[in-house]
């Protein structure tokens, strides 16, 4: 099969198209066509460093595809459209995932449509509701608001708990594009004090729940932003790591909860568990239209080096994926 690898740690050029063999399912795993796949940030973290998040060479934790086999004790039947998570080894032609993962797709979805969806929906929803808890009408600040997670966010805080939301993005088109997801407070970190913003929109009384992809430099601004007995949930470090100083005083008088969390890393109970409640609860959504995957743009195979440079200039609203193969099309319209 054709896949990606990484030739050794370093930028988008390391990415390199080769002949790989092709997985087997082990049981109660799926072997997947893989028709598209998506590019997630971690992707990048993992082609920089010699520390991955598989042992697989080939990177890619999320593809939408057809089921072609299965190991022992599987269910799902061959020819069955799916997406999901992967431990690792999206970027192929061929790819396996655990069943107890699979999510099939609606008719309504392409492929393409449907690889845009499982990362960074099981991203948002734990952290807005198993970590977040965030409730009805609550007041939530999402932060990088027109990323694949922060899209995703949007939405389901929308459509769940018909939540305030707040977006910080670097430019209007992002932000305008927020607004028509549901975001009704848009800032442009790049030309206001956002913590200034969420006090102004707020009348003072701060945030509920924060979904922070920042980090070191976004720290003191946040700590202005949230609310007494506010969640604040950290997902990502773009700004750095090190906070140089944190009075806790601050995070005591406010009675703030800061959790830290990630979801590759997980284990393959957790993420099952995951997949089913937001299978369960947000596929008719996606069904009827009140959800909506968002598609950024299409790469090749081949191009993939220019899509990991697309995240990484920022340049995305929504996913950016990858077509493997006819991945516009579903598996009963071939």
């Amino acid at each position: 099969m054709k896949a990606v690898i990484v030739k050794q740690p370093g930028g988008a050029e390391q990415l390199t198209l080769v002949d790989y063999e092709q997985p087997s399912p082990a049981d109660h795993e799926l072997l997947i066509e893989v028709r598209a796949v998506a590019i997630n940030r971690t992707d990048i973290i993992s082609r920089e460093s010699t520390s991955r998040y598989s042992d697989f060479d080939i990177l890619g934790v999320e593809v939408a595809g057809v089921v072609v086999d299965g190991g022992k004790n599987t269910t799902i039947k061959p020819g069955t459209p799916v997406m999901g998570l992967v431990n690792g080894g999206g970027y192929a032609e061929y790819a396996v995932m655990p069943e107890d993962r699979a999510i099939e797709i609606p008719e309504n979805l392409t492929f393409e449509q449907a690889a845009a969806i499982p990362e960074v929906f099981l991203t948002a929803y734990q952290t807005l509701f198993w970590h977040g808890k965030l409730a009805e009408q609550e007041t939530v600040l999402i932060h990088a608001g027109g990323s694949g997670v922060g899209t995703a966010a949007i939405q389901l805080a929308k459509q769940f708990k018909q939540a305030h939301i707040l977006v910080t993005a670097g430019s209007e088109d992002k932000l305008t594009f927020a607004k028509k997801l549901g975001a009704s407070v848009r800032i442009n970190y790049k030309q206001q004090d956002f913590a200034e913003e969420v006090e102004h929109a707020t009348d003072g009384h701060g945030v509920d729940v924060i979904l922070d992809f920042i980090g070191a430099s976004y720290f003191e601004k946040n700590m202005k932003s949230i609310g007494v007995d506010g969640r604040w949930v950290l997902i990502g470090i773009l700004g750095g790591t090190l906070v140089e100083q944190v009075n806790l005083w601050d995070l005591l008088s406010k009675r703030v909860q800061l959790i830290g969390t990630l979801l590759t890393p997980r284990s393959d109970a957790y993420k099952a568990k995951l997949t089913k409640e937001f299978a369960e609860r947000a596929l008719p959504l996606f069904v009827n239209g009140k959800l909506q995957p968002i598609v950024d743009k299409v790469f090749s195979l081949e191009d993939i080096r220019y899509a990991h440079e697309r995240m990484e200039n920022n340049e995305n609203i929504g996913k950016i994926i990858i077509n493997v193969k006819n991945s516009g099309r579903r598996a009963d319209e071939a």
